[in-house]
């Protein structure tokens, strides 16, 4: 059964930095696209974030009025088990939790619905 577990949230300032990590396990995660979305409020729509296609392969990144393009980079590990989100500048729009996501399809890449193994989630708070 496949399992997803982020950690590396947390509360930080204004311009400050974090890593998100997600471990996967109890699949062959070298051939998944994995992901990482945001609910930036209750009721909200997760909202795409960043993705990578499989191990070494291409990655990409929101490019919305909110974007975090530029200040987040989505990474995975050679083994293709372990995603991680370094987030840089962090602003208080950037408050959120952080869900990741993986799935074994090829097709897809940005839509919720692309991805049918979710994480329980990491809060991210972005204050002074």
């Amino acid at each position: 059964q496949v399992h997803l577990v982020e950690s590396g949230g947390g509360l930080v300032q204004p311009g400050g930095s974090l890593r998100l990590s997600c471990a996967a396990s109890g699949g062959t995660f070298s051939t998944y696209k994995m992901a990482w979305f945001r609910r930036q409020a209750p009721g909200k729509e997760r909202e795409f974030v960043a993705a990578t296609r499989w191990s070494g392969g291409l990655t990409y990144i929101a490019n919305d009025a909110d974007s975090v393009k530029g200040r987040f980079t989505i990474s995975r590990d050679n083994a293709g088990n372990t995603v991680h989100l370094q987030m840089n500048s962090l602003k208080p729009e950037d408050t959120a939790v952080y869900y990741c996501a993986a799935d074994p399809s090829r097709v897809g890449i940005y839509g919720r619905n692309d991805y049918n193994y979710w994480g329980q989630g990491t809060q991210v708070t972005v204050s002074s």
